[in-house]
């Protein structure tokens, strides 16, 4: 019977095929929680950034949060750095603080949006940001992960993607940065720029 419902996650989790993780059952997203805040500090910032999706349109999809509350992407009209999380994900743990002093230290210039892509969604959420002092992250989920499958099936975590303000994509970094180096402040300002670095992919 075990064999079966595991073999039956397992099947789950390849059919998503974008995620480095899966949390599928209590067990086993406490015991990916532990291990994420265990092994976080072996994780070197070696995200890489990619500039050959630029000019791409932000995808339509709606997020929520915790309360109910809904955002559509499509409606934002500023700049805005999206970073794709989750709680049993051991690189983003790493970066969320970061990401928190690079949203205070940006504040009125570029918005930071932290969107969890766990599937259990606010049940694993919430208890996350109530263990930590991440004052100016948002808690937006993805909980049926529309917005992962929107960057392609080969998507893995953590994922951040810079937009200006026309919905634009700027730039994507693929795994953990260091948010608080002075190099990774000058690119995501470069959403803020009056002529954006992004160029359409169809033209």
């Amino acid at each position: 019977m075990a064999k079966s419902r595991l073999s039956s996650v397992l099947v789950a989790c390849l059919a998503a095929g974008l995620l480095v993780g899966c949390d599928t059952d209590a067990d086993n997203a406490a015991q990916e929680k532990a291990s994420a805040e265990e092994e976080s500090e072996s994780f070197a910032l070696t995200g890489t950034l990619d500039r050959s999706f630029a000019g791409e349109a932000m995808p339509e999809i709606t997020l929520t949060d915790p309360d109910g509350a809904e955002l559509e992407l499509a409606s934002l009209s500023e700049p805005v750095l999206i970073n794709l999380w989750a709680t049993w994900c051991a690189p983003c743990v790493v970066e969320m603080p970061l990401l928190n002093e690079l949203a205070a230290d940006l504040d009125g210039q570029v918005q930071v949006l932290t969107v969890s892509e766990d599937l259990r969604g606010a049940e694993v959420v919430v208890p996350f940001f109530e263990a930590r002092e991440l004052p100016n992250l948002p808690r937006w989920m993805d909980q049926q992960n529309d917005l992962a499958f929107s960057y392609g099936g080969g998507a893995v975590l953590p994922l951040t993607i810079l937009y200006d303000a026309d919905g634009r994509e700027v730039w994507r970094v693929i795994g953990a940065y260091d948010w608080a180096s002075a190099q990774a402040r000058e690119e995501v300002l470069e959403a803020t720029a009056g002529d954006s670095a992004s160029v359409a992919v169809d033209q």
